[in-house]
């Protein structure tokens, strides 16, 4: 039946997603680290795959870390680089990480703003500089980040949920 019926989806498939990339509202970005925030595009807990924005307003390196899965990311603003390589990502730049490689994002002192789009399934593992684990980030963390930044700034720990598949 649904596909009689031109622009419809199955009765079962969960909502589309459609929302301004770069917010009015600062609030909607959600605070991670110093000088680092990241905006939630969709948060698929049924893949454990969450896409958002990362935004960085300050030089220097961000986390040593691992992927569990590949990665995607698309440079919209600014640049960056792994300590591990020699290339630098930079505005229109695609990036595919690899699983299991360990790589340092670093965002060189010129840069005044990077704003990427990262694609990640699986988790992020942090490593200490001897590759211990430190720490790790998932879909259920990023969304326990959200929730608690919302309930914060006043948009309500609910405000999440438009994200959340």
């Amino acid at each position: 039946m649904y596909d009689k019926l031109k622009g419809s989806a199955h009765p079962l498939a969960p909502p589309e997603i459609a929302v301004a990339a770069m917010p009015d509202d600062e609030r909607v970005w959600v605070p991670q680290a110093d000088g680092v925030w990241f905006r939630p595009l969709m948060l698929n807990t049924m893949q454990g795959q969450w896409c958002n924005l990362l935004r960085v307003r300050r030089s220097g390196v961000l986390s040593r870390h691992l992927h569990t899965n590949p990665v995607h990311g698309y440079v919209i603003r600014g640049r960056w680089f792994y300590r591990e390589h020699d290339w630098v990502a930079e505005t229109g730049s695609y990036v595919f990480e690899p699983p299991g490689e360990i790589h340092t994002l670093v965002v060189p002192d010129d840069c005044e703003e990077m704003i990427t789009f990262f694609n990640i399934t699986g988790s992020m593992v942090y490593l200490d500089a001897e590759n211990r684990h430190s720490g790790f980030e998932d879909v259920f963390t990023k969304i326990d980040m959200c929730r608690r930044h919302y309930a914060a700034v006043g948009l309500g720990e609910s405000y999440v949920d438009q994200f959340v598949r």
